[in-house]
């Protein structure tokens, strides 16, 4: 595989109001493929231009085939073809000789993992199908294939367009010699041998009475085939282990069936299966933030329809259906060959969906399975935006899955706008309960701090107050318990005493010289001056009398017959 190639076209004047999406094509050319990745605003001619560089190949005598579009000109822009994300498409040289290969066994053996792009036209019907098969595919198997879309049985299937080597059905495709990477293909159902020579000539849809399924089974063994091994038989469904088990009680064992089952049959390259109930998928779709939010992809599969082998191997196992499905849809799956699976099924639809949906089911006749229905969710209900029948081909497919796209992309960008206002509007309020609330707290806090401060202030008067009445006791009982202040008539040597207050007062009193130092300092003590708090002290010589034995007389503190003091304050 080469590296692709990306050109930046500037789009046309009448796109550039849309923005313009990138589409990817792989382009085949002999043996070689090429990577292009193009602007949806670029023409055809632009792929063109890139593919003459890369392949040394002139523009004039280039075709560029795999369009879905009939009229495709150098000048089509590639918007107007409605074209999916990922595309395939191939070239072809008639006027340029392919270069001679070594020996006709290595061309095979560079063949062999590569894929063939089959288109096959069905005359009846007048419809393609562009079928990829890989180049280990049989021609028999091919055939088996289209005898489910076509419901033309093998031995009764006319082809046009495969070449003389290709006369054996259980060859593969890459040894049969027809064109790579694509090849075209008639097919229509063969005329009744009871019929003429002119009317054998043409392809008219004659059913003989010998067509019957029986009629499929006989083919089997012209090929080497099992009969349980034919695909889209009615009848070979019973042969098979069925995709769901019938009555499971639980869901969740049912899927784990289910993707078992349909990973053996179709290979492990399939959508990613939801494992659990319908309610738990719609829960993961539809019910988280809208960013995250993905469209619900139900796929009803049905083992008696004769499109459920093809449209399993060529669509839900194509590369881009996978990635697409992978990226943008959470897929959920159940299996209603089983009439009790299909109740269960419609039971569990009109509960989650309303009943129109379940109607819609059945609506649909078992050939028009397998169904894909893409539910998208909304505000007040469920929506289903489409059903997508088995008779498609895999670019109808994956234009109708990006239409759903485009659909719930434009909602889902409404979805987050909404949130996103509905969010800020939660945030401001949250903010706007945050700071209430912290003022509430700084509040309460500093009511706290206030009424903590008042009920201190309140001790401590109260502690104050106490400690006044306390030492106003004390005081009154001093007062009460002082001798009498003895007359100076009474012959007694008398000292007398005056005191100076730190206020400036004087205090003056009688004592006897006989009376203790105590005396001295319960009278000091009861006009509010305890000795715990004050020393009284001489002025001349200073001399803390405080200090002295209470028991000494005043003759003995040489306080007689009289002296000065004055009270001062302990530090």
């Amino acid at each position: 595989m080469e590296s692709p190639a990306f050109c930046p076209v500037q789009p046309s004047r009448h796109i550039v109001e849309r923005q313009s999406r990138m589409l990817n094509f792989r382009v085949e050319y002999r043996q070689r493929s090429i990577e292009v990745v193009l602007e949806e605003a670029s023409t055809v001619g632009d792929i063109k231009t890139i593919l003459e560089t890369e392949l040394q190949v002139p523009v004039s005598k280039m075709q560029l085939k795999g369009w879905k579009s009939g009229d495709v000109s150098d000048s089509t822009v590639l918007r107007s073809l409605h074209l999916p994300k990922n595309n395939s498409l191939y070239v072809l040289t008639p006027d340029i000789a392919p270069l001679a290969s070594t020996s006709q066994s290595s061309a095979q053996q560079g063949l062999s993992n590569q894929n063939y792009l089959l288109v096959i036209s069905h005359r009846e019907a007048q419809r393609d199908y562009s079928l990829n098969f890989p180049a280990s595919k049989t021609i028999q198997e091919v055939k088996r294939n289209i005898s489910d879309l076509t419901n033309i049985p093998v031995r009764h299937q006319q082809w046009d367009g495969w070449p003389a080597s290709a006369s054996d059905d259980s060859i593969t495709l890459a040894a049969s010699g027809i064109s790579y990477p694509c090849h075209h293909l008639t097919v229509c159902r063969r005329s009744s041998p009871a019929l003429t020579v002119d009317q054998t000539d043409e392809c008219t849809d004659v059913h003989m009475v010998s067509d019957s399924e029986g009629d499929d089974f006989e083919d089997a063994p012209e090929f080497g085939v099992d009969e349980s091994e034919i695909f889209g038989m009615g009848s070979s469904s019973c042969r098979k282990s069925p995709m769901m088990p019938e009555n499971s009680e639980n869901e969740g064992d049912a899927l784990l069936h289910f993707t078992a089952e349909f990973s053996r049959r179709y290979g492990d390259c399939h959508p990613v299966f939801y494992i659990g109930s319908l309610e738990a998928a719609s829960q993961e779709a539809f019910y988280g933030k809208a960013r995250d939010r993905k469209l619900l992809a139900i796929y009803l599969h049905n083992d008696e329809s004769v499109l459920s082998n093809v449209f399993c191997s060529q669509m839900m196992c194509a590369d881009s259906i996978v990635s697409y499905l992978s990226q943008n849809f959470i897929t959920w799956a159940w299996d209603v060959t089983k009439e009790a699976n299909k109740a269960r099924l419609l039971t569990m639809c009109t509960r989650h969906f309303g009943s129109v949906v379940a109607q819609t089911i059945r609506t649909y006749k078992t050939d028009q399975f397998p169904l894909l229905l893409i539910v998208m969710g909304k505000r007040t209900s469920n929506e289903v935006l489409n059903v997508i029948q088995g008779n498609t081909t895999v670019d109808e497919l994956m234009m109708r899955l990006m239409g759903a796209m485009e659909i719930f992309s434009a909602q889902q960008q409404e979805d987050i706008k909404d949130e996103d206002e509905r969010e800020a509007r939660e945030t401001v309020k949250r903010e706007q309960d945050e700071a209430y609330r912290l003022s509430l707290e700084a509040d309460r806090k500093k009511r706290e701090a206030q009424e903590r401060e008042e009920a201190e202030q309140v001790r401590q008067e109260r502690i104050k107050k106490e400690q006044e009445e306390e030492r106003e006791a004390i005081r009154l009982s001093l007062e009460q318990a002082l001798p009498p202040e003895p007359n100076e008539e009474g012959g007694e040597p008398i000292s007398k005493l005056r005191i100076r207050t730190p206020s400036g007062e004087f205090l003056e009193r009688l004592f006897l010289g006989s009376c203790k130092l105590q005396v001295l300092f319960d009278f000091v003590a009861s006009k509010g001056y305890p000795s715990d708090e004050f020393k009284l002290l001489t002025t001349f010589p200073r001399k803390n009398i405080t200090q002295l034995d209470p028991a000494w007389s005043l003759v003995e503190a040489k306080l007689f017959p009289q002296e000065t003091l004055f009270l001062e304050a302990k530090e």
